[in-house]
């Protein structure tokens, strides 16, 4: 039977607490479990156990260099159900110094940012199946800097994204 989605990611973070607030805050998680040095997060509308652990390694530690001098993880992805919704996390995390890019891959809008420890995560909205157009599969291997506004008007603002494509129809 061949894996059907990702059920959680863990990281390594040099301060737990810290990063437990800044994904309480940028991302709206709730810590479900908890302990010196580790903690156990879920998101918001999630029925996983948990979506993101995070185990504590301290201050000491050196800033990941995965993609430039090391192999690695690049970034983690969520995925959320609105634009609306992807716009009021772009400017959280704009307002926390977070957002450090935003693009549109045509079939996905995203937004790119870091944690306090410099771990890079994307939030994105995914155009519906429905809504698929031959011009947007094939705009897919561009990538283009993200317009929300235009994106709003032409999906809808309330458009649940990801319908027969991330999830069942």
């Amino acid at each position: 039977m061949p894996v059907q989605r990702l059920n959680h990611a863990v990281l390594y973070v040099r301060d737990v607490e810290r990063s437990v607030a800044f994904y309480r805050e940028a991302l709206g998680f709730e810590v479900v479990m908890g302990m010196r040095g580790a903690a156990f997060l879920q998101a918001s509308g999630s029925s996983n156990d948990h979506d993101l652990g995070l185990f504590e390694i301290g201050s000491g530690a050196g800033p990941t260099t995965a993609g430039r001098t090391s192999v690695g993880l690049y970034h983690l992805a969520w995925e959320v159900d609105t634009l609306d919704e992807l716009e009021r996390i772009a400017v959280k995390l704009s307002e926390m110094g977070a957002l450090v890019g935003a693009s549109d891959h045509s079939s996905t809008k995203a937004l790119y940012a870091r944690d306090p420890d410099g771990l890079e995560f994307e939030v994105s909205w995914l155009v519906p199946a429905s809504l698929l157009t031959d011009e947007i599969l094939a705009g897919r291997s561009a990538v283009r800097p993200l317009d929300l506004a235009a994106d709003k008007e032409r999906f809808g603002a309330h458009t649940r994204g990801g319908v027969g494509v991330s999830i069942p129809a």
